[in-house]
C-alpha cells in the first residue's frame, strides 16, 4: 500500500468525522510512516523535523491575530456595523440588503485576488479585513460558506492564471521544472494552456455564490475571540471616535505597506499595534482609556489565530514524513505504469495523483517539483502537446490546495471567518471549496489537456 495515500486518506477521513484536524494530521503522518516501513520512533522524528518549517509563518498569525483584535478596540468594526444598518436594516430580504450582499462579496473577491498580484501579501490581509466584517456579515445574513469560497478563489485562481506576484512565480517553477525535465516552453504558454481550468473555477464560484449559498443564513452575535459556548454572551461596547476610526485605518494601511516592502507578516502585524499601543497610551493618560486594554488585546487575538498556528507547524510534520517515505515518487511512477495509450484516461490519473500529493502537503507550489519529473516524459510519450501538458501539470499542482485541510488557503478563510466560533474548518470551509473549486478545476484541466 503507497504510503502516501494512506497517510491522506487517514487525515481527510478523521477531519471529515469532526476530529481535530492537528490530531488528524498527527494521525495521518504516522499512518503513513508506519505503511512506509518506519518505526514510530522514525515516524515521530521525521514529524519533529518538519516542525519548524512553519514555525514562523504560526507566529506571523498569531501577531495578525492581535492586531485584528487591537482593530476592534478602536471601533471601527462598530462604524461598520452601523453603516451597514443604515443602508439595509435588520428585517427582511430588501433590494438594498441584496445589493449590499453582492457589494460586499465583491469588494471580498478584488482584495483577496489583489493579495495574490497586485498587491502580494497572499493571506496577510484576512485577519485584518475579516474579523472587524464578521458583524456585518451577521447583519446581512450572508452564509460564510461563500465567503470563504470566495477568498479560497481569490486565493489561487489569480496565481494559476495571471503571470504577476504569485502568479509569476508559480509559472516561473512550471517553466523551470518542465525545462530541466526535457520539454522547453515559453511562460506567456502557462496562460493559454490554464484558460480552461481556471474557467472552471469561475463556474464553480458562482455556483456556489449564486446558487448553493445564496440563502440568508443566522449566525449570533458574538464578540471577536468568543465562542458560542462562552458563558459570556453579552458584547463588548467598543466606542469609537473619529481619532480612534483613523488610527484603526491607519494601522490598516501600514500593515499592507510594510508587508509588501518587506515581505514580513510578524514585522508588520508588530507595526500594526504599535500604532494602535500608542494611541491607547495616550488615550490612558487623557483618562479616556483603561492600558489593560491592551492585554486583552495580545490574548484574545492570539487566542483567535493559535488554530491555524498549530495546524501550520503539524502540517509541515505531516509533509516531511511524506516526503521522507520516498512513497510520492513511487506513486507516480506506478501511476505512469497504469495509463496505457489513452490520452483521457491517462490525464485523469494524472490529475488525481497531483490531487492526492497536494492534498497532503498542503501547498500547489511544492507539488509541481515532484510532479514534473514524472508527468512531462510521460505526456511526451503518450503523444500530449506542450499546451496540454502545461494544463495537465498545472491543474495537478494546483488540485488539493482548495479543499485541504493543512494548506493556507482554507486555513486563512477559516481563521478570519472563526473570529466569533461559529466557522467549522471542514465543513464550512474545506468541503464547499473543494466541492466548488477543485471539482470544477479537475473537470475542465481533464478537458484541457485533452483538447489541447
Amino acid at each position: 500500500m503507497n504510503a502516501v495515500v494512506v497517510a491522506v486518506l487517514v487525515m481527510l477521513i478523521l477531519s471529515l468525522f469532526r476530529v481535530h484536524v492537528v490530531l488528524a494530521l498527527v494521525t495521518g503522518a504516522i499512518a503513513g510512516g508506519l505503511t512506509a516501513g518506519f518505526s514510530l520512533n522514525e515516524t515521530i522524528e521525521f514529524f519533529g523535523a518538519g516542525l519548524g518549517a512553519n514555525a514562523e509563518v504560526a507566529l506571523s498569525y498569531a501577531m495578525l491575530g492581535a492586531f485584528a483584535v487591537a482593530i476592534s478596540f478602536t471601533g471601527l468594526p462598530n462604524m461598520l456595523v452601523k453603516g451597514a444598518l443604515k443602508v439595509v436594516g435588520r428585517e427582511g430580504e430588501s433590494q438594498a440588503r441584496k445589493l449590499s450582499k453582492v457589494f460586499l462579496l465583491f469588494i471580498i473577491l478584488l482584495v483577496s485576488i489583489s493579495s495574490q498580484n497586485v498587491i502580494p501579501i497572499h493571506i496577510a490581509f484576512i485577519p485584518i479585513l475579516i474579523p472587524p466584517l464578521i458583524k456585518v456579515f451577521n447583519a446581512l445574513m450572508i452564509d460564510r460558506r461563500a465567503v470563504a469560497t470566495i477568498m479560497t478563489f481569490g486565493l489561487k485562481a489569480p496565481y494559476i492564471f495571471l503571470p504577476f506576484g504569485f502568479g509569476l512565480m508559480f509559472h516561473t517553477i512550471v517553466a523551470d521544472n518542465m525545462a530541466e525535465s526535457g520539454m522547453e516552453i515559453e511562460l506567456a504558454m502557462i496562460p493559454q494552456a490554464l484558460a480552461l481550468p481556471v474557467l472552471g473555477m469561475v463556474l464553480g464560484l458562482g455556483l456556489a455564490v449564486f446558487v448553493t449559498y445564496r440563502k440568508s443564513r443566522n449566525y449570533q452575535d458574538l464578540p471577536i475571540g468568543e465562542t458560542n459556548n462562552s458563558d459570556n454572551k453579552k458584547e463588548a461596547d467598543f466606542s469609537y471616535s473619529l481619532s480612534s476610526v483613523l488610527i484603526g485605518a491607519a494601522s490598516i494601511l501600514a500593515v499592507l505597506i510594510l508587508q509588501y516592502n518587506t515581505g514580513s507578516m510578524i514585522f508588520s502585524a508588530f507595526a500594526g499595534l504599535v500604532i494602535i499601543y500608542i494611541y491607547f497610551t495616550v488615550m490612558h493618560f487623557m483618562g479616556k482609556q483603561k492600558i489593560s486594554a491592551t492585554e486583552t488585546m495580545m490574548t484574545d487575538g492570539m487566542k483567535m489565530m493559535a488554530f491555524i498556528g498549530f495546524v501550520m507547524i503539524a502540517a509541515g510534520g505531516f509533509a516531511e514524513v511524506v516526503r521522507e517515505t520516498g512513497h510520492v515518487e513511487t506513486l507516480v511512477a506506478t501511476v505512469s505504469g497504469w495509463v496505457g495509450d489513452s490520452k483521457a484516461v491517462a490525464a485523469l490519473i494524472m490529475l488525481i495523483v497531483g490531487l492526492l500529493i497536494t492534498m497532503g502537503i498542503g501547498s500547489s507550489f511544492s507539488t509541481i517539483p515532484i510532479i514534473t519529473v514524472i508527468f512531462v516524459p510521460l505526456a511526451a510519450a503518450i503523444g500530449f502537446s506542450p499546451l496540454a501538458t502545461i494544463a495537465l501539470i498545472g491543474t495537478a499542482g494546483a488540485l488539493g490546495d482548495a479543499g485541504s485541510p493543512a494548506s493556507d488557503s482554507t486555513l486563512g478563510p477559516s481563521a478570519g471567518l472563526n473570529a466569533d466560533g461559529q466557522h467549522h474548518h471542514i465543513w464550512d470551509t474545506c468541503v464547499p471549496t473543494f466541492l466548488h473549486l477543485n471539482i470544477p478545476l479537475l473537470i475542465f484541466g481533464w478537458i484541457a489537456a485533452v483538447i489541447l
